[in-house]
């Protein structure tokens, strides 16, 4: 925490100045993470400071949002490439990462907690700023469940008001968004994480069973993954397909693709369509 204050006032990533009047001054706070390394093994801890974005009004202190990371499909097209010029490649690993850029909006925000007392606010003039999954099993309590053979149930599909509301909010939300990240290397989860992510705001026990016959899935496809190879085309395919009013609620369909560079997938996605076609 030390290290990641020290470097925010290096970059002087705000200007101290008193607390104004009749404006909003959006809150902070500090997020900590464990850092893992691919065995498992802690690697080191983290610290940083964000904005509390619900304490932010649109065309007040922010217009858009956005996300300042590179797409993991850009990530596996780079490999895929690589892989086929056989270059060298070498990760870097960045401590502090700051985005500069001119804000159009004056930005106030409360101090970090370590300070707090001094009636001043910072002002932004700049803005500078392997799943484990033996860890989320242990959450939902199913270290030695039963393996699967297939993430989905293709003989019925889920619905919004199907059976009883889960009793625990907090933990549908947070497993479903670990199966998330999961599917980065996992795009045979995809359709079925998207699926039971669509009742995020309010599961019922139905999603919730089907959100751990997903974990039952992997929990026997624990050494699957993604493989890149190399590849002497370079070559970009895609195939894509779609259900047909599939969702028994909207009658939407859900669509699907998935695109390979040579012999590589690089990129896919399941995603329930916006509109109703006849």
């Amino acid at each position: 925490m030390l290290d990641e204050y020290s470097a925010l006032i290096k970059t002087g990533t705000w200007e101290l100045v008193p607390r104004p009047t009749g404006v909003n001054i959006v809150n902070c706070m500090w997020l900590f993470k464990h850092k893992f390394k691919s065995n498992g093994d802690l690697e080191r801890h983290k610290a940083r400071l964000v904005c509390d974005g619900r304490s932010q009004e649109v065309s007040v202190d922010c217009d858009e949002t956005f996300s300042p990371v590179v797409k993991p499909a850009t990530i596996r097209t780079v490999l895929s490439l690589v892989m086929a010029k056989k270059w060298s490649i070498h990760q870097l690993d960045v401590k502090n990462v700051f985005l500069h850029g001119d804000l159009q909006e004056t930005l106030y925000m409360h101090q970090p907690p370590r300070d707090c007392g001094d009636p001043y606010t910072l002002l932004f003039a700049t803005f500078a700023g392997k799943v484990c999954t033996r860890d989320y099993r242990a959450h939902a309590g199913m270290d030695s469940c039963k393996p699967a053979a297939t993430p989905v149930d293709t003989k019925s599909k889920l619905s919004a008001d199907a059976g009883p509301p889960f009793r625990d909010l907090t933990l549908y939300r947070s497993l479903a968004g670990t199966l998330q990240y999961l599917t980065f290397t996992r795009p045979d989860i995809a359709y079925a994480v998207q699926q039971v992510c669509l009742f995020m705001h309010d599961p019922r026990e139905s999603h919730y069973d089907a959100l751990k016959r997903i974990m039952r899935y992997v929990q026997g496809t624990i050494d699957h993954g993604l493989h890149l190879y190399p590849s002497a085309s370079h070559r970009l395919i895609t195939y894509t397909d779609a259900d047909r009013g599939g969702c028994p609620d909207t009658r939407r369909s859900t669509s699907g693709y998935c695109c390979f560079l040579g012999d590589n997938l690089v990129s896919w996605s399941s995603k329930r369509q916006h509109t109703l076609s006849k």
